[in-house]
C-alpha cells in the first residue's frame, strides 16, 4: 500500500495516465462549470424569475404587460431557460392572452418552444377562468345577472376556433339550473337538433332556455341558418310549454341578442 492506495489501484491510475492524450486538461470542474455556467458571467435571465414573481406579489398584475404575465405561467412548465421569447411568440401568434389561453393543442404545439406541459398549464388556467365565471351564473336568476351571464359566455366561447352551441336551462323562476354544451361544429357550422334540445329540457324539468353559440369569425351577426335553427327550437319548445328567452351569438369583441334584434 502506498499513500492509502493498493498496488493494483496505482497500476490502474498509471494505465489511465498513459491512455489520456497529451494536452488534455484533467483538473476538476468548479461548481459553475459543472452546473453548465462555464464559470463566466451568469445568463441574463438568472434571477429574472424571482424578480418577476416579487413584482407580481408586491405590485399585482395591473402594471405588468401581457408577456410578463405569460412568462409567470410558463415558469411552471419550462425550467431553467429564458421563456420571454416564447411568451412573445405566443402573443404574436394568437393576438392576446385570451387567444393564447383558448388556443387548441394542435395550434399551440406549432409554435416553436411550446411543449405538452405548456399546453396543460394553459388549459388549467382556462378551466379556472371558466369555473369562476360559471359560478356567477349557475343557481342565479339569469335575467337579473345578465351581464355576468354574457361575461361567462365570452370567457367560455369567444376565442374558440370552431363553433360551439350551448344551452342555459332555467327553472320557473328563471334560475339557471344547468349549463350544457349541446354540440361542436366547424369554423362556420354547428349541428343542432331541436328534438334533442326539448328532450333535455324535459329531463331537467326546465321552464325556459337561453341559447348561446359563437362565431369564430368574430362577427356576431346572425346568419339565415342561425335564424332558421332558432325558429325550429322555439316551435319545438312551445310544444312542451318551454320558453326560449333569447339566443345570444358571441363574437370576439361583441355579441348579438335575437331578442334585442327583434328576432324573438
Amino acid at each position: 500500500m502506498t499513500h492509502g492506495f493498493s498496488e493494483a489501484a496505482l497500476r490502474g491510475l498509471e494505465e489511465l495516465d498513459r491512455r489520456i492524450p497529451s494536452g488534455v486538461d484533467t483538473k476538476p470542474l468548479d461548481r459553475n462549470e459543472y452546473s453548465g455556467h462555464g464559470g463566466g458571467p451568469s445568463p441574463h435571465y438568472v434571477g429574472h424569475r424571482e424578480r418577476l414573481r416579487t413584482r407580481f406579489l408586491t405590485g399585482g398584475h395591473g402594471a405588468m404587460p401581457e408577456y410578463e404575465l405569460l412568462e409567470l405561467l410558463l415558469f411552471n412548465a419550462i425550467e431553467r431557460i429564458d421563456v420571454k421569447p416564447l411568451a412573445k411568440r405566443l402573443l404574436s401568434t394568437f393576438g392576446d392572452l385570451n387567444g393564447v389561453i383558448a388556443a387548441s393543442e394542435h395550434r399551440l404545439l406549432q409554435v416553436r418552444g411550446t411543449t405538452k406541459k405548456v399546453y396543460i398549464q394553459l388549459k388549467l388556467i382556462e378551466a379556472f377562468a371558466h369555473r369562476m365565471a360559471q359560478a356567477k351564473v349557475l343557481e342565479h336568476c339569469a335575467l337579473s345577472c345578465w351581464d355576468d351571464l354574457i361575461d361567462y359566455c365570452r370567457t367560455a366561447m369567444a376565442y374558440r376556433d370552431t363553433e360551439q352551441f350551448r344551452i342555459l336551462f332555467l327553472d320557473n323562476k328563471n334560475v339557471v339550473i344547468a349549463d350544457e354544451e349541446q354540440a361542436r361544429g366547424t369554423v362556420n357550422h354547428v349541428p343542432v337538433y331541436p328534438r334533442e334540445v326539448v328532450k333535455r329540457a324535459l329531463e331537467l324539468n326546465a321552464s325556459a332556455l337561453i341559447l348561446v353559440h359563437n362565431h369564430p369569425s368574430g362577427d356576431p351577426s346572425p346568419s339565415q341558418a342561425d335564424i332558421t335553427m332558432t325558429d325550429s327550437i322555439v316551435l319545438a319548445s312551445q310544444a312542451i310549454d318551454v320558453r326560449v328567452h333569447d339566443h345570444v351569438i358571441i363574437g370576439k369583441t361583441s355579441e348579438s341578442s335575437f331578442r334585442s334584434l327583434g328576432l324573438l
